[in-house]
């Protein structure tokens, strides 16, 4: 029996390398949809599996960070926030940085911990980090819920706090630190690949980064205390979504338009950087990771 394809024959797939590295597979994308929620459903159902608090742990995460920072940051350091309690300031802060983090963190190891599943059947490679985005945005929503439980406590409280209108914008600007996240988190996996040491580093890469994000303060207190220190905040596209999302929430600090237009640039170049590297990447990582 001769089972030779012949020329004329037609192939319902040809896996062949990508003509261009900069392509973003959406037909391919679209086709596997169900593989790609499937993963999401994977990345939020195995998280905390054989845990005794399970779920809970994405409330608790950040309300105990947002406690020690403002035993830290506001009562011990003194850092004023206005007329908005410090609690629900950091609050609002931490729960945006942790939507970056997760994204980050999660999709910096992608070929290493898919190695197995990469080398045996192909799907398009993108699907992976992808789904860590997506399965990030239930989480976000979990944590968004209970601070605007602390929300309508502190507004019932006779607080000074109130939505500013942009707050409609707050789905765009999570979705551009997603992006962000996605495209440190593909150039990132990509680079562990063939030096492991990055694994090592994102940890402390992180933790530095979140005390240069303004998470914690307003970013005009940079420019009081430190003005001379304030280009390493400046410079950082993640001040100004984090700024920007307690303006929204709270209507506290500066809506800046110039330093969201330098977020969106920032945010482009590094994610079509990392999914480059990623393209390149994906065609032979499997002999050296």
């Amino acid at each position: 029996m001769n089972t030779t394809p012949t020329p004329n024959e037609d192939w319902l797939f040809e896996i062949t390398p990508k003509n261009s590295f900069f392509s973003f597979p959406f037909k391919e994308v679209w086709h596997y949809r169900d593989l790609l929620f499937l993963f999401v459903k994977r990345d939020i159902v195995t998280v905390y599996k054989q845990t005794v608090l399970g779920p809970l742990w994405y409330l608790i995460q950040p309300l105990f960070t947002a406690i020690t920072f403002t035993i830290i940051f506001n009562s011990v350091a003194g850092i004023k926030t206005g007329a908005v309690p410090p609690f629900l300031f950091n609050m609002a802060g931490i729960t945006v940085w942790n939507y970056f983090t997760a994204c980050l963190t999660g999709t910096s190891d992608t070929f290493r911990a898919n190695a197995s599943i990469f080398g045996k059947v192909y799907f398009p490679r993108i699907i992976t980090p992808l789904s860590i985005v997506i399965s990030n945005l239930l989480k976000l929503g979990i944590q968004f819920g209970i601070f605007f439980v602390f929300y309508a406590f502190y507004f019932f409280q006779g607080a000074a706090v109130g939505l500013h209108w942009s707050v409609v914008m707050l789905p765009i600007l999570i979705l551009f630190m997603g992006i962000l996240g996605l495209g440190l988190g593909m150039l990132i996996s990509s680079l562990v690949t063939k030096y492991r040491d990055f694994t090592h580093l994102i940890g402390f890469g992180v933790q530095l980064l979140m005390y240069l994000s303004a998470v914690m303060y307003p970013l005009a207190l940079i420019e009081e205390k430190l003005p001379q220190y304030g280009w390493l905040v400046h410079y950082n596209p993640l001040a100004y979504s984090i700024e920007t999302s307690r303006y929204m929430l709270l209507n506290v600090g500066t809506l800046s338009v110039n330093g969201l237009l330098f977020t969106f640039v920032v945010t482009m170049f590094v994610f079509f950087a990392g999914l480059l590297v990623f393209n390149r990447t994906e065609k032979s990582f499997i002999d050296t990771v």
